[in-house]
């Protein structure tokens, strides 16, 4: 695995390393001792797969508060997506910064999102699939999140095609609240 670095510290793009012969190719998508290196969480206690049936599909920003943080690999394995990761940990320099990455599974790029930091895609395409590598289990009570469209993250999600589907769940998440000064 190759790990990219962008310009919010611990958001990294993973990409990989395929070993290719008249067969196909060969790679891995996840290594405990690779990540740990790379100074990412190596630990892995869920795996998550969201299938999404039309492309605008939009679902996002979460995350979880302490002490069940969770830091997340993100993959496309179906279709194609727009992946977010918003800085939202108290004392970050990136704080309200956002990065964004289109991934598919011809890339066969990955988003790698810390502990802190908020999550959400975009289908570009009908028929997504989304793979998540999680390094801790979900806990509903824990669970918090961010708009989508808050005008102080500015993300530059996708136009879509047709129309956006957002859940009702994430119509209703608070605003960004930027760190008092």
């Amino acid at each position: 695995m190759r790990f990219v670095e962008t310009e919010i510290a611990g958001v990294v793009v993973v990409e990989l390393e395929e070993r290719v012969d008249e067969r196909g190719s060969f790679a891995r998508t996840w290594c405990r001792d690779e990540m740990s290196s790379a100074g990412l969480a190596g630990e892995l206690a869920q795996c998550s797969l969201s299938r999404n049936r039309r492309a605008g599909t939009l679902r996002g920003l979460h995350l979880q508060h302490p002490p069940h943080e969770e830091a997340k690999l993100v993959r496309c394995t179906r279709g194609a997506i727009f992946d977010v990761a918003v800085d939202l940990r108290p004392g970050s320099p990136t704080r309200g910064r956002w990065v964004g990455a289109e991934l598919d599974p011809d890339s066969g790029r990955a988003l790698y999102v810390p502990e802190g930091c908020a999550h959400g895609f975009q289908t570009l395409v009908d028929e997504s699939d989304v793979a998540y590598m999680i390094s801790t289990p979900y806990a509903p009570d824990a669970a918090v999140g961010v708009r989508w469209d808050d005008p102080l993250l500015a993300i530059a999600w996708p136009e879509p095609q047709g129309e956006r589907t957002i859940s009702e769940r994430d119509r209703a998440l608070p605003g960004y609240e930027p760190e008092p000064a």
